[in-house]
């Protein structure tokens, strides 16, 4: 268990530093590849979408997502120590582009420049840190800024939507779907989950709909598909 310290220390970019330079074997948070490709290729279905992992890390998901057949894949992250560590690797996969950048601040990417949006775990990092509204929101609206209109953010969280559904909200114009995966999930799928994964559950405002559909505390991971609507930006601007 991450005693709280080291919890706050996920939104450090030296914490990621040291972590790499120490750790070469790939780790993926939360989920691997082939347990959420079902979802991934429902809102991401042409294989030549062009598509943003966000704090990569040294995951092996996006490796993933090309041999699945995606040949547009950028991957970014804070830390210098695994983008050079990931270039090295993927030099044969011109499908894969590493760049070190904050989440924050993605100014080397143009307006609506992305299909999608991947998240597992980023959000969830900085929350852990200090500052930690202020800096969710620049990264929400970065992530917005990117994305085509009716591109998707598709967020990989533990955070249960009583704690995440507001921020979302607060943040940009969403049209906001969730989805869920059992945590004890492995390459294997259970032979009954909580909730089928390409179903997404009924969503009221505050999110205690979902409470009535998997019950409370569910051991899940949390999936919130968040489209693009310039339309709700517009609407919401004129009042």
């Amino acid at each position: 268990m991450a005693t709280e310290t080291s919890t706050q220390s996920y939104s450090e970019k030296w914490y990621w530093d040291e972590r790499y330079t120490n750790e070469s074997e790939p780790f993926d948070w939360y989920q691997k590849y082939s347990s959420l490709a079902p979802l991934i290729n429902l809102y991401v279905p042409h294989r030549n979408q062009r598509v943003l992992v966000i704090g990569c890390g040294n995951s092996a998901f996006s490796e993933g997502m090309v041999d699945d057949g995606y040949d547009d894949v950028v991957n970014i992250d804070i830390s210098s120590v695994v983008i050079d560590t990931m270039i090295k690797k993927y030099s044969d996969r011109p499908q894969l582009k590493y760049l070190k950048m904050d989440v924050r601040d993605m100014k080397a990417f143009e307006d609506a420049s992305f299909d999608a949006v991947i998240d597992k775990g980023t959000l969830d990092s900085i929350l852990c840190g200090s500052n930690s509204r202020q800096y969710s929101t620049q990264m929400l609206e970065e992530v917005w800024r990117v994305l085509k209109d009716k591109g998707v953010y598709i967020l990989i969280t533990y955070g249960a939507p009583i704690y995440r559904l507001r921020l979302l909200k607060e943040s940009c114009s969403w049209t906001t779907k969730l989805h869920v995966i059992d945590k004890s999930l492995t390459d294997q799928p259970l032979e009954t989950p909580k909730w089928e994964l390409t179903k997404p559950l009924p969503l009221n405002a505050d999110g205690s709909s979902v409470e009535s559909a998997i019950g409370k505390s569910p051991d899940v991971h949390y999936i919130y598909v968040c489209i693009k609507d310039e339309s709700l930006k517009m609407e919401a601007d004129a009042a």
